[in-house]
């Protein structure tokens, strides 16, 4: 996280060392925490393989990327057994005509893989000879483990715990009791029942040491209210800016100025899968709006039966006198 700029911070602040990041800020580049939560380091050092775990990336990547993966391995393998069929002669193949062009015969061929992969075998296209044969019964084998491997994968991206949890986009100074404070928002935007919810909000900054040179220096920033009983409406996370606070003292130009990153971890009890289920990010100092204060995102309906949470207020705030 390379640093060009300097505060002297407020010496009542105490920092803390068991953050897992080191203190060298020419070591490091951009933010430490992405803002889905995600750890802003790029592995080097070992082959691609040795760094990669199919499971998890499978499990973990957008789900559009991995349906475009499925049907790529889909047409690709259908393309690799056809292939080997036309090269084996399509003459073993019964039900294609050998007067037919070679266009057709490939794609009768590709389909007679597709059907046999998936083990539909609809009889039209039968393999003749002991070679096509054997390539057949390889290709239902491969076919049935890999409907199995994606099977799995598709019961482990459905069943894995998440913690479904939206942060505000901005964090705000905002008054607060007759001071400031460094505020932040979250809801759960899905039908799950989070309870439970704890979360821990830290600072990262550069400061100068005692012999002058650049740290990288972490601190626990103390939350207002830092557990709730249950995460169903929105939740508004208040760190009060007091004489002990490492911002104390931070002006307007101070964030925008200073490169610092404030880290959020909410760790909530999901009920349906009865586990602890925990979700991060982060906000840079130019992801601190100054001065602004959060809009209210719930209400009573028309009828004053139900509380109605707009989410799309969750990042909503308007500007304010500090």
């Amino acid at each position: 996280m390379a640093k060009d700029s300097v505060k002297n911070v407020n010496s009542k602040a105490k920092s803390v060392t068991t953050t897992g990041f080191g203190t060298n800020p020419s070591s490091y580049g951009g933010r430490f925490i992405n803002k889905d939560g995600s750890a802003n380091v790029v592995k080097r050092g070992l082959t691609f393989f040795d760094r990669i775990s199919w499971y998890h990336t499978m499990l973990t990547m957008p789900s559009w990327k991995f349906i475009g993966i499925i049907v790529a391995f889909y047409a690709g393998i259908n393309f690799v057994f056809a292939s080997l069929y036309f090269a084996i002669g399509v003459e073993n193949l019964d039900g294609i005509g050998s007067i037919e062009s070679k266009w057709i015969q490939f794609g009768k061929a590709y389909f007679f893989s597709a059907q046999t992969f998936t083990t539909v075998g609809y009889g039209h296209i039968s393999p003749n000879g002991i070679l096509t044969s054997a390539l057949a019964a390889t290709e239902a084998l491969t076919g049935l483990l890999s409907f199995a491997i994606a099977t799995g994968l598709f019961y482990g991206r459905f069943s894995k715990p998440e913690a479904f949890v939206k942060f505000s986009h901005n964090a705000l100074i905002s008054p607060y009791k007759g001071g400031r404070g460094l505020m932040l928002r979250m809801a759960s935007p899905k039908n799950t029942n989070l309870m439970d919810a704890d979360a821990r909000v830290s600072l990262a900054m550069v400061i100068k040491d005692e012999h002058g040179n650049p740290v990288n220096k972490f601190y626990q920033l103390p939350l207002e209210m830092s557990r709730i009983n249950s995460l169903s409406l929105s939740w508004t996370l208040v760190h009060p800016i007091t004489e002990d606070s490492p911002l104390y003292g931070f002006t307007a130009e101070d964030f925008a100025g200073i490169e610092g990153e404030v880290i959020v971890s909410v760790k909530a009890f999901d009920d349906l899968f009865s586990t602890t289920v925990a979700i991060s990010t982060s906000y840079t100092f130019d992801e601190i709006v100054y001065g602004a204060k959060f809009e209210m995102m719930y209400t009573e309906n028309d009828d004053k039966t139900k509380t109605l949470l707009e989410l799309d207020k969750i990042n909503a705030f308007r500007r304010v006198e500090l």
